[in-house]
């Protein structure tokens, strides 16, 4: 009995061992997983899992892990497991979503949101299931973006290439070459500095190329802008500065923006800047086209969620205005980052929140009559992909620029990727009356190709305008009509064009149908109610008419039709119009215009109403006015 007391009390003492011993591994985990060393966390998770110790739990955090590492993969596999937990958080059907929408399981990925959502689970406004035909409308968009090879990229993390003068700035983890690594927890890669190399350059860039001067510190440095004139630098860099490293309540290190000058040929006298805080971070920053504004973004409270997109002022002597958040158009309660701002005044900038084909994408804004943002646009492929896509520039000639992925096929964790642009060419006019040169609203727009094909169809706008876009190294031929004037059209091509052009002009002027279209509008006269005489407004009208015969078409012959309104008998309203018709004869032939020009000046009464304004109906004095009137008819033009 001693004995089976004795080995009883071994196989207990055992298994407490065993247990407190897990307990001390998973409090380890935590640990790291809350310092955000993921690489090593998700180590200790794995093992927690093979002995089988709090293993959803586990499951759960090592899931957590692999989606912080943008690793969607190994995410989706252990998000797999965590959904069929029991009483699992609803937000992992969120997270299992968003990895499957990483590993291009699109289908599968939208089954899981709407399991998020019946299960109370709150989605962004701006949510990726919002269009359901988002994916094959953008795999099947005409691509206007290609992409150019890079040869600097290396084996560790790459992004934020900005070009400027010749140079290519950008941030990078190498660094190779040095005798002693620092790396950073979250990844285990080594912590990001400032490289710049030329544009044209063909050889890899190693540790000389780091920015020379004060801004690459021992902690994170990049990416950066600088100012048109070359003088500023601003840069995200770890909070560290002075050899002093400060952190929030939380004990982590924030990101602060920082401005540099160019003073004998080295970056120097490092700003911190106003905006700046030990409490949360502020980063990638981006410049308007004449400098006067700075683009960041920030987790700052008072936000949207996650990160958002700011802006604010610059002085003319450099001090920073108050931040501005530029609103739910742009941020959602996920993350939005890396801004950049074109010649064109264009934003641009990834998220994570909005409808996109992965994790992070890549994004353009568009503005309203009111320069105020009304919709976000995404970028779609080659630029996005199913994985993380961000920090794009763009070159000031708009055509060619820079931004990061860590897709499948790159050299490294996130590699930088050049591309180059051919913007969607546009065919666009105005199409005018040929008589008095008015805009003709609805007139029909058609396109054909070379082989007479109709390509495409719209109608001008109230301004006789309208815009079609077309495809490349192509023949045209595009038509105006409208039923009552004779058709016009133009013969164009694409082919050759220079990618800097995106529209070709394509005017187009319609000519009258003989004896059916009246003269424009503007030409129409009107009577007081039961008078014949000319008024002062129709005179002025009736001396353009005039001018037109005998100036601009002195071969134009016309017909003269006159109206009343309902008010009246029938009897009285013709002799009333035909008093009209006279009168307005009359006064043509007395400025000149040969009787032989006017083939008829009759009067209609009320039998051609131009509303609804008959007999019983209350109208009002302005719309009986319309119907007392004058139009005139060409009979011919030439």
């Amino acid at each position: 009995m001693k004995l089976k007391h004795y080995i009883l009390v071994c196989i207990t003492l055992t298994l407490s061992l065993s247990v407190f011993a897990q307990q001390g591994k998973q409090k380890r985990a935590d640990t790291l997983f809350n310092k955000f060393s993921f690489v090593k966390a998700a180590k200790v998770y794995r093992e927690l899992i093979q002995k089988n110790y709090n293993k959803d739990y586990a499951t759960r955090r090592l899931a957590d892990c692999y989606a912080y590492l943008r690793d969607p993969k190994n995410a989706a596999r252990y998000y797999k497991s965590v959904v069929k937990q029991d009483n699992v958080p609803v937000e992992y059907y969120y997270s299992y979503a968003q990895a499957l929408r990483g590993i291009k399981k699109y289908e599968e990925s939208n089954i899981w949101l709407k399991r998020y959502k019946d299960s109370g689970g709150v989605v962004n406004a701006n949510d990726f299931s919002k269009d359901i035909n988002f994916i094959t409308s953008v795999f099947g968009a005409k691509k206007q973006y290609f992409l150019d090879r890079v040869r600097f990229n290396s084996k560790y993390s790459d992004f934020g290439a900005f070009e400027h003068n010749g140079k290519v700035y950008f941030a990078s983890a190498r660094d190779e070459g040095v005798s002693i690594k620092r790396v950073y927890g979250w990844n285990e890669q080594p912590f990001l500095d400032i490289y710049v190399t030329d544009v044209k350059s063909r050889r890899n860039v190693n540790h000389t190329g780091k920015l020379k001067g004060d801004v690459n510190s021992i902690y994170h440095d990049g990416p950066v802008t600088i100012t048109k004139n070359g003088k500023h630098m601003y840069f995200s860099s770890n909070n560290f500065q002075k050899d002093i490293e400060k952190k929030d309540s939380k004990g982590m290190t924030n990101m602060k923006i920082y401005r540099a000058t160019y003073r004998d040929s080295t970056w120097t006298d490092v700003e911190d800047l106003s905006i700046n805080s030990d409490n949360y971070s502020t980063q990638h920053a981006a410049l308007n086209k004449d400098d006067s504004k700075l683009y960041f973004a920030s987790d700052r409270p008072g936000g949207f969620g996650g990160s958002d997109i700011y802006v604010v002022d610059i002085n003319p002597d450099g001090s920073l205005g108050e931040p501005k958040n530029l609103g739910g158009i742009i941020n959602t309660e996920s993350a939005e980052g890396f801004p950049f701002i074109n010649q064109e005044d264009v934003l641009f900038f990834s998220s994570d929140g909005h409808t996109g084909l992965g994790l992070l994408d890549v994004f353009a804004t568009i503005k309203g009559e009111n320069d105020d943002f009304v919709d976000v646009v995404n970028l779609g492929i080659p630029i996005n992909s199913n994985k993380d896509d961000f920090s794009f520039t763009m070159n000031p000639n708009g055509i060619t620029g820079y931004f990061a992925s860590n897709r499948k096929g790159g050299r490294g964790d996130d590699d930088i990727y050049a591309y180059h642009r051919e913007p969607t060419l546009h065919v666009e006019g105005v199409v005018n009356d040929a008589i008095n040169m008015n805009p003709i609203a609805g007139a029909k727009i058609t396109l054909f190709d070379d082989k007479g094909n109709e390509i495409a169809y719209m109608e001008t706008d109230e301004n006789g305008f309208y815009q079609i876009n077309i495809d490349r190294n192509q023949d045209y031929k595009i038509v105006a009509s409208q039923e009552k004037y004779i058709d016009d059209y133009r013969n164009f091509t694409s082919k050759n064009i220079q990618t800097e052009l995106v529209t070709i002009d394509a005017n187009m002027l319609l000519n009258p149908v003989q004896d059916v279209i009246k003269l424009a509008e503007l030409n129409t006269i009107y009577f007081d109610f039961n008078r014949h005489n000319i008024r002062e407004d129709a005179a002025l009208e009736l001396d353009k008419i005039v001018n037109l015969m005998q100036n601009d078409y002195p071969e134009m012959v016309i017909r003269i039709e006159s109206h009343t309104d309902s008010r009246g008998s029938l009897t009285y309203n013709d002799k009333l119009s035909i008093d009209r018709a006279n009168a307005t004869y009359e006064y043509l032939i007395s400025k000149g215009i040969h009787p032989d020009r006017i083939t008829a000046h009759e009067g209609f009464g009320e039998r051609r109403l131009t509303n609804g304004c008959q007999d019983g109906e209350n109208c009002e004095e302005e719309e009986h006015q319309l119907n007392r009137r004058t139009q005139f008819i060409v009979v011919k033009m030439e």
